[in-house]
């Protein structure tokens, strides 16, 4: 079973569909004894950085998110703010992220017909070996939305980059912690076959 976390700021039915396309009982919740009956977490999100850990703080499950990752050591996939809350925090705010991975975010630059927000298709390359990714075809392309990047202190952590400008942090994997800036769920057969990944873990 996959808990799809319920913390206020995640397009949940999208993600939930997604998932069960891709094979998995899932459920959606907010309740930690169910979150921590899961198999497997994901963590959608879209939206402020701040607001994104104010509503998983107020939620009352921090404690079993914790629990469930770090020490149960379960599969966990972020998706967009849910994938840049894994880090430290945001140059978008001031609130403390969840410290699972050892990185931060910075706003993608400003750069002479480059737009910010970065927002559309976009090819991604592959940085290491991971179940996550290894199926992944050479034409895959995936919906990026974003203003804000991933930025690793290590480079082991770098699971893919693309590029919108510059070369960026667009996928992270610390062990069994992952997470994608873009969105599997709108990414169509590339975004389904990366979920299928996901629920084969």
């Amino acid at each position: 079973m996959i808990a799809l976390v319920d913390y206020g700021v995640g397009n949940l039915s999208s993600v939930a569909n997604m998932l069960r396309k891709a094979g998995a009982d899932v459920v959606v919740s907010r309740e930690p004894k169910v979150i921590l009956a899961a198999d497997k977490l994901l963590l959608p999100g879209v939206g402020h950085f701040d607001h994104g850990m104010k509503m998983i703080n107020a939620s009352g499950l921090r404690e079993a998110l914790d629990h469930f990752a770090l020490e149960l050591r379960r599969p966990v996939l972020g998706i967009c703010l849910g994938a840049q809350i894994l880090g430290h925090g945001s140059e978008e705010g001031d609130a403390p992220g969840l410290g699972w991975v050892d990185m931060a975010c910075r706003k993608l630059p400003a750069m002479p017909g480059i737009r910010v927000p970065h927002m559309g298709w976009n090819q991604i390359t592959r940085k290491k070996h991971s179940l996550l990714l290894d199926g992944m075809r050479e034409d895959a392309r995936y919906y990026f939305v974003h203003s804000y990047h991933m930025e690793c202190a290590d480079a082991e952590d770098v699971l893919a980059t693309a590029v919108h400008g510059i070369e960026f942090t667009c996928a992270v994997q610390r062990g069994n912690i992952m997470g994608t800036q873009f969105h599997p769920e709108k990414s169509l057969r590339h975004g389904l076959a990366l979920m299928q990944s996901f629920v084969g873990l």
